[in-house]
């Protein structure tokens, strides 16, 4: 049996990790949950799977959880105890180093589950992890606590968990490049004109995954793909300039690995997270699936392209962030967090987003150190949110 511990539980990733959990009930259990501040959600999952540790984001969400859970009917003959319940940093921190948790799926997006994820690898849990920024943010520190403590980070992104399952344990010295698929997003023949009127609502119709709002709109600008470059950097040891970004439209390979022998190795599939999560879950096993396989004669064409570095100015900006190192990635994904924000209150236009990050890149040379540790990584992300801030000022809205 293998106990999990899941971060962003109500979000899609968490949700359908849960469902993976029902999927495999023999096989696993739910220790610790935590989640933003859909108590309502969250109320139901603690009824069904029963976590000893329960985290929200505000006093407000816990205060609606006590009240759910005091209220809400269960089965006579199962009594109901109630978890610990925390707030916060602290309580992200408690579910990601709960005692009896072998797994912890980090399923949070954005910056705020950093700590947490250290704290999980220094508590010595595998970390299933399906949060970029972590990486993008602190990669090396990440990289050196887990190999100091000897824990797996294992890939939950589609992308990575596709390169991880090419690479099968096979050492980066083979490996001449990776290729990371992109859909291309909504906007993928759109010209610069039509890219100056797209609205938050376009940016938000990702034609092949449903995923939350920020993650769709980078996948719109294909800052998603950018930061998954500076992801794969850490996660299989290779530099930038052995990662390349193919646009893929059918979303059916997941991503390839080109081998020094000239062999390419692909993995395709349905677009599911719940293979991907299952994946993480049952390494270095393979478990029955849920998910039907790819049927390969009736999948049609595939189309490959090379990503258009003009139109989509973010994923150039983030190859230049992983090789310009030091805390330019920090800042990438800060003023891009920023900026997408205020894209989808319809305070700045779809161009302006990697304007915003580009200001704030060039603002940052000599203003931002290391990263060398936490704090400087706090820092630089302190810094990069308030340039990005003060720089939305000085923009026209949309």
């Amino acid at each position: 049996m293998k106990r999990i511990a899941i971060l962003g539980a109500t979000g899609s990733i968490g949700r359908s990790a849960l469902a993976v959990v029902d999927a495999h009930h023999d096989r696993l259990k739910v220790v610790a949950l935590g989640a933003g501040e859909n108590a309502a959600l969250l109320a139901e999952q603690v009824r069904k799977y029963r976590p000893s540790v329960v985290a929200v984001a505000t006093e407000a969400a816990r205060t609606e959880l006590i009240a759910r859970l005091a209220h809400e009917p269960h089965e006579p003959h199962e009594p109901f105890e109630p978890p610990a319940l925390f707030v916060g940093d602290p309580g992200r921190r408690a579910v990601a180093t709960h005692p009896d948790a072998d797994i912890v799926l980090c399923a949070t997006s954005g910056t705020s589950s950093l700590d947490a994820a250290l704290a999980a690898i220094d508590a010595g849990k595998t970390l299933a992890l399906a949060n970029k920024e972590v990486l993008v943010m602190a990669g090396a520190l990440m990289v050196d606590a887990a190999a100091r403590r000897g824990v797996a980070i294992l890939p939950v992104d589609s992308e990575h968990n596709a390169i991880h399952q090419c690479l099968h344990g096979r050492a980066a010295s083979e490996v001449r490049r990776l290729i990371l698929t992109a859909s291309g997003g909504p906007f993928r023949t759109f010209d610069a004109a039509a890219l100056a009127r797209v609205t938050p609502a376009d940016a938000l119709r990702h034609p092949t995954w449903k995923m939350g709002k920020k993650i769709t709109v980078d996948s719109a600008t294909l800052m998603n793909k950018g930061l998954e470059v500076i992801e794969a950097r850490w996660l299989f040891g290779v530099n930038g300039s052995e990662i390349d970004v193919v646009v893929h439209p059918q979303s059916i390979v997941h991503s390839m690995v080109a081998f020094r022998d000239g062999s390419v190795i692909a993995q395709l599939s349905v677009t599911d997270m719940k293979l991907p999560i299952q994946y993480a879950f049952s390494y270095p096993d393979r478990w029955e699936g849920a998910l039907a396989p790819i049927d390969v004669v009736r999948m049609g064409t595939l189309e490959f392209a090379p990503p258009d570095l003009t139109r989509f100015r973010c994923l150039q900006l983030a190859y230049d962030a992983l090789a310009h190192g030091g805390a330019w990635p920090i800042v990438l994904n800060a003023a891009n967090e920023v900026a997408v924000g205020a894209f989808l209150e319809g305070r700045v236009r779809f161009l302006d987003i990697p304007v915003l990050i580009e200001r704030a890149l060039a603002a940052s040379e000599g203003r931002t150190s290391g990263p060398h540790s936490l704090a400087d990584v706090h820092a630089a992300d302190t810094w990069a949110r308030a340039h990005a801030r003060e720089t939305l000022r000085t923009l026209p809205s949309s």
